[in-house]
């Protein structure tokens, strides 16, 4: 039964809608579209910055990767910190620290402050969105309303990293790499500022138990080193001495990780909160779609810019089409149909008319029509990856107890960074094996024309990559159609004020009116 029955009438004020609600999504939508893009942004300019500050081709990567790893090790401390100190201190402070380490990561002398700045927006980005995507599970309890704010974020969410792509052609083309970083510092401090004057957190929601340090240095560690070992794979082999460390390293400490969550009194993670085999499905289901989705990312780019020879900015307009897809599947498609259909039946066709839309770019070659193959492809793949994340990201929050909003919010997030950082070092070095067996098989064509056994074989192992990509989305959606099982939300509300443990429940039950 809903935990709202009973309440008396001061209780029950406190619990109605926030009238500036639709304000503060902006300012949300704004902080977490800055971090997405963040992601991706860094991707385009990584060539202009890896040649002006003289970083390896070895090192190059940790460009990107030192940003998941911070990012993806430190998301359940910062949904922690989110619960304890308030979600709008929290999405505040991340704020103005992201904006910070952005300025440092723009004047970047050299390699080891650059990879420090990238590292550092990592944390802060990990205060900074579990914070927003608990505010708005907290401030969104109508069944329409949370549909059509739901709608909106995951659009942000689906789409940012593509917008990422566009908006870093036309940053290092027209200006510089170093606006990359810099772009970042006027949407942080219009975001704060609007928060800071905007968002009114509902009262009664703070988890004020002590810190679980034991869960959270566990849990960081396990985190990184999971991530630092499909990094270290790609570099240095599957069989590496260190690379096989990290796996047993981070296996060891994330078990330790649970049996210490099921034992202390105040956990870092409730064990509720993903034991649940909705949420559960949703974390699992995000995180593969997610490593199919980054890989992908990058290998379009590096495709279209060195095979195709586009330029930065051509390179960007050409993910438009995937950005209009996934704006449409998430506010047209998926908000429209989420409180009519269950979640399943949203995230199981979404995620397969995805991997339809990469089963077509496993057709690429050097001489491949953009117009035949790539333009439908990124029209498929975002149709049915914002369709999928939409209802996705609301079901990850709904029934979810206001204390634990904080830590539910950032398992979302952590099983998109984490999946994105294992996906771009694990399809990368599917990618480099299959490039190099290529050269390997083909040393008389390479006699004759060393460049263009070059490009058919960096093609050929793009496409064996892809193919991965296309099995792993193909899981996702088997994974959403099994575990998924929650109905359609039935109420005019739905609760966040709910035990967690029965979404299916809790989705069923409206709150007490307003």
């Amino acid at each position: 039964m809903s935990k709202t029955v009973g309440l008396d009438k001061k209780d029950q004020l406190s619990l109605a809608p926030d009238p500036s609600r639709w304000k503060a999504l902006a300012f949300i939508a704004l902080a977490q579209l800055m971090v997405v893009l963040d992601a991706t942004i860094v991707n385009i300019a990584l060539p202009s910055a890896q040649h002006a500050l003289h970083i390896s081709d070895a090192n190059k990567q940790w460009v990107i990767t030192a940003y998941a790893l911070a990012f993806g090790g430190l998301l359940l401390f910062g949904g922690r910190i989110a619960d304890l100190w308030g979600r709008k201190r929290t999405f505040v402070v991340g704020l103005l620290g992201f904006a910070a380490a952005s300025a440092l990561g723009g004047a970047a002398t050299g390699e080891a402050m650059l990879l420090g700045s990238r590292a550092l927006q990592g944390a802060f980005g990990a205060l900074l969105a579990p914070a927003a995507l608990s505010l708005l599970a907290v401030m969104f309890t109508d069944a329409k309303e949370r549909a059509k704010a739901f709608g909106i974020y995951g659009a942000i969410a689906g789409g940012g990293g593509a917008v990422g792509l566009i908006l870093g052609g036309f940053l290092t083309e027209y200006l510089n790499w170093r606006w990359t970083f810099f772009v970042n510092i006027p949407f942080a401090i219009v975001a704060a500022l609007g928060a800071y004057l905007v968002i009114r957190e509902p009262s009664g929601t703070r988890n004020r138990s002590p810190l679980d340090v034991p869960g959270v240095i566990l849990s960081t560690t396990g985190l990184v080193a999971l991530v630092y070992g499909f990094t270290r794979a790609e570099s240095a082999g599957w069989s590496d001495a260190l690379t096989i460390s990290m796996f047993v390293a981070s296996a060891v400490l994330l078990a330790a990780f649970v049996t210490v969550e099921a034992k202390v009194r105040h956990p870092l993670l409730p064990l509720r909160v993903v034991t649940n085999r909705n949420r559960g499905g949703v974390y699992l289901s995000l995180g593969l779609a997610v490593i199919a989705m980054f890989g992908l990312f990058l290998f379009l780019t590096y495709y279209l810019q060195v095979v195709k020879g586009f330029s930065p900015v051509k390179t960007g307009f050409a993910f438009l089409p995937m950005i209009a897809g996934m704006i449409t599947g998430s506010t047209q498609i998926g908000a429209r149909l989420m409180t009519r259909v269950p979640p399943r039946l949203l995230m199981a066709p979404g995620f397969l008319t995805a991997a339809v839309g990469m089963l077509l770019l496993t057709q690429l070659d050097i001489d491949t029509s953009y117009a035949g193959v790539i333009l439908p492809a990124q029209i498929l793949l975002g149709l049915g990856m914002g369709t999928a994340f939409m209802p996705a990201m609301s079901l990850a929050t709904i029934g979810v107890e206001p204390r634990d909003a904080g830590v539910a919010s950032a398992m979302v997030n952590t099983s998109q960074q984490v999946g994105g950082a294992i996906g771009t070092a694990l399809l990368n070095t599917i990618a480099a094996s299959a490039t190099t067996a290529y050269v390997t098989g083909h040393t008389a064509l390479g006699a004759g024309n060393p460049e263009l056994l070059k490009l058919q074989a960096m093609v050929h192992g793009f496409t064996a990559a892809i193919w991965w990509a296309v099995g792993i989305l193909a899981v996702a959606a088997g994974i959403a159609a099994t575990l998924i099982n929650t109905g359609r939300p039935g109420g005019s509300s739905v609760s966040g004020l709910g035990t967690g443990e029965d979404i299916e429940d809790e989705v069923r039950i409206p709150v007490v009116a307003h």
